[in-house]
């Protein structure tokens, strides 16, 4: 394949204005660039594809395009994204660099420093906006508040090829997981995401090094993921609050939290400790208080329940010591409390622990504020995937675990769900009749209680997976809303 001298220029003029360079360094850049498209076979040749105004971004995707066209590079999304990392590499300034200029900036504030942070990770396509923006987004009005519904089309899926490719691959330990902090850089393979343009920020958490980056992927806006130095096990315990608090000090215009440290419960990555962040108000931010209590060993603390579908201690105070402390305390109890009467059991007969928390943190109306969700692990013949957990009859919208993204309202949904609900509303409007499967109950029930037509399917298909994301957290609430779970409540309330 031929590569066209003016784009190669322009990418160049791109590399000496975001990246390290000077414009002495031109025909460096200009050589390691050809170097890392030579090795796929790209030639230079006259023909101008694109406008002066093209981004490096866009430069990257057409030579990629136009190899792969060419047969010059196989059409694989890890090969493709290999040789996309390596092009956008050379706009992304190093390491060191990067953190020596967020800490300048972080100087006028810290929202100064997270934007110059954010717009590098935009720019080099680490963060995929235009993925992000396949998403299908919107928001169902309930008894709790608005609630979020995002169905997620933002990351492709792994071909047939590529897993056959990947089964077969030798397994690698380096980097542990793809949160290690080892990946800054990395290549990438047919099992490991290509990382040669992502970048680390470092960042101190009560003296301990942490780093900080965003999600590619994004579910928020500026999802950002802080995570340990060393590949060690996620663990809720004091220390916890005390990180999130010492990054939200850092950081207060950000919320954090972190998913639970135990199976059904937790998040998909248990094996590395980790937190999200962002910029993001969340339905269960703006959820009502209910009943207002004090603990009389931490004076300085309000605490309050929640009008949440899952069962939530909101602690807030001006005092971060106390507020650690408060936190820590009810996690305590929480984690040793059981209630046979509504099935809350803290240990196995043989030991096995199955209660943790889900924190999240934030800094607001000039309080730090700590949410302590209450979580249960426990499995029954009943509901063998888990007695808090979505139940089988809400599983055709969501049966993955509810980790820190839903427990505050926002429905990660599978992408699936675009073709289904399609199906969904086509039969609902009587264009075509068909076995919807694992939805065909659930179309028979909207049938019998709305008018449905093809002006109003839209709206009431979305609503209804709305008011399925609401069960689904009904379901992973300890304390569920009703007199006897209300009751439940208040005797763990009267127990701290």
């Amino acid at each position: 394949m031929l590569l066209n001298q003016q784009l190669v220029q322009q990418f160049v003029t791109q590399a000496i204005a975001f990246g390290d360079y000077e414009q002495e360094d031109n025909i460096y850049i200009q050589n390691q660039l050809l170097r890392i498209l030579n090795a796929i076979g790209i030639d230079v040749d006259n023909e101008s594809p694109l406008n002066q105004d093209a981004t490096a971004n866009a430069i990257a995707q057409y030579w990629i395009e136009q190899a792969v066209n060419e047969n010059c590079l196989e059409d694989a999304l890890y090969k493709k994204e290999i040789v996309e990392a390596q092009i956008l590499d050379l706009i992304t300034p190093r390491p060191s660099v990067i953190n020596r200029n967020f800490v300048e900036a972080y100087k006028k504030s810290p929202e100064t420093a997270t934007n110059y942070f954010y717009e590098i990770t935009k720019r080099n396509h680490y963060v995929k906006e235009d993925a992000i923006a396949n998403n299908i987004n919107y928001e169902v009005e309930t008894e709790y508040g608005d609630i979020e519904i995002t169905i997620n089309l933002s990351k492709p899926e792994k071909d047939a090829k590529q897993i056959a490719k990947a089964k077969a691959e030798p397994a690698k330990h380096y980097p542990k997981c793809a949160l290690c902090i080892e990946n800054e850089g990395y290549q990438g393979s047919v099992t490991q995401a290509a990382r040669t343009n992502h970048r680390i920020i470092r960042l101190k958490l009560d003296g301990k090094s942490w780093g900080f980056q965003y999600s590619p992927y994004a579910y928020f806006p500026e999802h950002s993921i802080v995570l340990s130095e060393h590949h060690v096990p996620m663990e809720i315990n004091k220390q916890t609050f005390v990180n999130l608090l010492a990054f939200i000090e850092q950081f207060p215009h950000y919320f954090i939290g972190s998913n639970a440290d135990i199976p059904l419960v937790g998040g998909s990555i248990l094996s590395h400790n980790h937190y999200q962040a962002g910029k993001h108000v969340f339905p269960m931010d703006n959820a009502a208080e209910i009943e207002r209590f004090t603990m009389n060993q931490f004076s300085s603390v309000t605490a309050s329940t929640l009008n949440w579908p899952m069962s939530v201690i909101r602690l807030k105070s001006e005092n971060r010591d106390e507020l650690i402390n408060a936190a820590t305390y009810v996690m305590n109890t929480w984690n040793q409390y059981s209630d046979e009467t509504i099935d809350v059991r803290a240990f196995s007969k043989d030991g096995e622990r199955h209660h943790t928390v889900t924190p999240i943190a934030r800094y607001r109306q000039s309080q730090y504020e700590l949410d302590i969700v209450l979580r249960d692990n426990q499995t029954s013949e009943a509901f063998p995937d888990g007695i808090f957990h979505p139940h089988e009859d809400v599983q055709h919208i969501k049966k993955e675990n509810i980790g820190l993204i839903e427990v505050m309202g926002t429905a990660i949904l599978p992408g699936r769900l675009k073709e289904e609900l399609q199906q969904v509303k086509t039969c609902l409007v009587g264009d075509n009749q068909f076995d919807l499967g694992i939805h065909q109950q659930w179309a028979e029930n909207m049938k019998r209680t709305y008018d449905i037509n093809k002006q109003n399917v839209d709206d009431i298909v979305d609503k209804e997976v709305g008011y399925k994301f609401k069960r689904v957290l009904e379901d992973a609430g300890v304390f569920k809303n009703t007199d006897t779970g209300r009751q439940a409540f208040k005797r763990f309330i009267k127990h701290l």
